[in-house]
């Protein structure tokens, strides 16, 4: 498996990658992941990382520059380990990994699935590296489809990127859409010590994700002395990194110090407690392409659930969402408060949504969305995937 990241580093796209990893092993494959020089080890999992780079140590989301070199470099890490391993079938993550494995397998004469979780160009455009509109927005978008098409299958987290795919003329792409350990996340978790992270008397609405304005934590946080105009004892637990300190300093500006805290990057196996803290969440995610995974956490752990109404949350939370239109401040107040208003029939709604996700999405499913995708392929028998 191809991971061009720094793999592990507790977001959305590492959980994908390293459940799936969990699932397939648990299915009796056998998978090694190709990664950057950075990012935790995680256990039971063997991890080859490329030549250290000393002077790039960025965890968090979003394109660069020095990518350009990175992916070269794991590029040739990947066709040393390929030689070595001799896999039935290589899977790409991202457009990056879905190229590389492209390369290498055509070197090793295996097939290759491209596992794909957005668009390249509306990802760069939502990060503002690259403009909403001309040239060079048509030249990334003219790259972006033809690296689409590469893969011998495609894999798709979601049904949106599934008709993004098909818009760039991939005839088929296979939706394998992400899942949640019920076991881990689940409700009446013990916070512990975090308790402490809520002031005495204050009811928690809980963020947990990437802090970036793509992720819709900028209207976030606008919404919020609306909601405590409404809801005084309300209390907000925004949870993630990397820009704790530009958020504080927003939060500041607002006048919210002593309404909101940043606990920065949350360990990925003490996320479920983190969120027990909480009697809302929010994912407010803009993106109308890209999956939310985290609304699978917050399902499984009973919290009910207020996002932006995208095609992304709409198929995941389907009509147990509270949802308010993309964008608006006011509707996302609105409805993060009224269900602070109404405790019952909250608690209700959390218990719908853990329902759901019991029922609809489990990290086995995806796998056998992806064994079929290998299959597919023209993947072989030995169950070995680099």
């Amino acid at each position: 498996m191809i991971a061009p990241t720094p793999y592990f580093a507790d977001r959305g796209c590492h959980v994908r990658i390293y459940e799936e990893i969990r699932a397939l092993q648990a299915l009796g494959h056998e998978v090694e992941v190709c990664t950057y020089h950075l990012g935790d080890e995680r256990p039971g999992i063997k991890t080859h990382r490329t030549l250290r780079i000393p002077w790039y140590k960025k965890l968090a989301a979003g394109p660069s520059w020095h990518k350009l070199y990175l992916d070269l470099l794991l590029l040739a890490r990947t066709w040393r380990v390929g030689r070595r391993f001799r896999p039935d079938l290589i899977h790409g993550h991202l457009h990056e990994g879905a190229a590389i494995g492209w390369l290498v397998g055509r070197l090793l004469g295996v097939p290759v699935v491209g596992d794909f979780q957005g668009s390249l160009a509306g990802e760069m455009q939502a990060h503002r590296f690259i403009p909403a509109r001309g040239w060079v927005r048509r030249f990334v978008a003219h790259n972006e489809g033809w690296i689409d098409r590469l893969p011998d299958v495609a894999v798709a987290s979601c049904s949106d990127v599934a008709e993004e795919l098909r818009g760039f003329g991939v005839s088929e792409a296979i939706v394998a859409l992400d899942g949640v350990d019920t076991e881990t996340f689940r409700p009446g978790l013990d916070g512990g010590e975090l308790r402490g992270l809520v002031p005495p008397g204050r009811r928690a609405v809980v963020y947990l994700g990437i802090l970036s304005p793509y992720q819709g934590v900028d209207h976030l946080l606008e919404a919020v002395p609306l909601v405590l105009d409404r809801v005084p004892e309300a209390f907000f637990l925004l949870m993630g990194y990397p820009d704790e300190e530009r958020y504080r300093q927003k939060a500041r500006d607002l006048g919210l110090e002593g309404h909101v805290a940043f606990p920065g990057r949350v360990d990925y196996d003490r996320a479920a407690h983190y969120l027990a803290l909480g009697e809302v969440a929010v994912g407010p995610k803009l993106s109308e392409t890209e999956s939310n995974g985290k609304l699978y956490n917050y399902m499984a752990c009973a919290l009910p659930t207020v996002a932006f109404d995208t095609p992304p949350s709409r198929e995941i939370l389907g009509d147990l969402g509270v949802y308010a239109p993309a964008g608006d401040v006011q509707a996302l107040a609105e409805a993060i408060a009224g269900l602070l208003q109404d405790p019952e029939g909250a608690r209700a709604l959390g218990q719908r949504l853990r329902r759901r996700v019991i029922e609809c999405f489990s990290w086995e499913n995806t796998a056998r969305q992806l064994l079929k995708a290998y299959a597919r392929a023209g993947a072989g028998g030995k169950g070995r995937d680099r």
